[in-house]
């Protein structure tokens, strides 16, 4: 049996999300790390031979190359019985997928990164406005767990991996401060990270 293979990098929390699946799964992988910085997804060759998408994460497989976290998540999903979806989760649990790549980690990200890589950073009006999508974003979240000590149903899915992939970033990156800010979604970031295995994203994709 072959090595998994995920093309990342650390700063990437959709990276981060398959890689704490595959940790979860107790599947070991093989890092291979995507010069993103340096503009290696917008290269021609890289686009044509690894994801025509530009994007990562990128997981191969048994001669296989797959994108898209959450086509990832449930793939791992079906594949792992420690990750498995119940036939009666399933449509909740790809609803909070679709969500997250939506509203939640699309915002949390689109705000992070501008915020803190780009070089120069934009208007500070178009960081308020980012601001404010993700907080609203937040605020859902956050309501949501008030009733639910996870995402979906009474153990951790793949839609609470999918919805991890950037919370565990330092604030100071985020631009929030989750645990001060949110204390619903930090008491669930507490249950994610006391599953064993769990670690930080700059430690598990470093």
């Amino acid at each position: 049996m072959t090595t998994d293979r995920l093309h990342c990098f650390k700063e990437s929390g959709n990276s981060y999300k398959v890689a704490l699946a595959l940790t979860f799964a107790g599947v070991p992988f093989e890092k291979v790390t995507v010069d993103y910085f340096d503009g290696q997804t917008r290269q021609t060759v890289w686009r044509s031979e690894t994801n025509e998408m530009g994007e990562v994460p990128i997981l191969e497989f048994d001669g296989r190359r797959m994108s898209q976290s959450g086509v990832i998540l449930l793939h791992l999903a079906e594949r792992f019985d420690s990750l498995r979806v119940e036939p009666d989760e399933r449509e909740e649990v790809l609803r909070w997928l679709l969500f997250d790549n939506h509203k939640f980690t699309a915002n949390l990200a689109s705000y992070r990164w501008p915020r803190t890589f780009a070089k120069p950073s934009p208007h500070e009006a178009v960081l308020a406005y980012m601001r404010q999508r993700t907080a609203a974003a937040l605020d859902i979240v956050d309501r949501h767990l008030a009733d639910c000590p996870i995402i979906v149903g009474d153990r951790c899915t793949v839609a609470d991996l999918s919805m991890a992939g950037y919370v565990y970033y330092p604030a100071d990156e985020l631009g929030f401060d989750l645990r001060a800010e949110y204390s619903r979604i930090a008491a669930w970031m507490d249950r994610v990270a006391q599953i064993p295995g769990w670690r930080a994203p700059y430690d598990l994709l470093s």
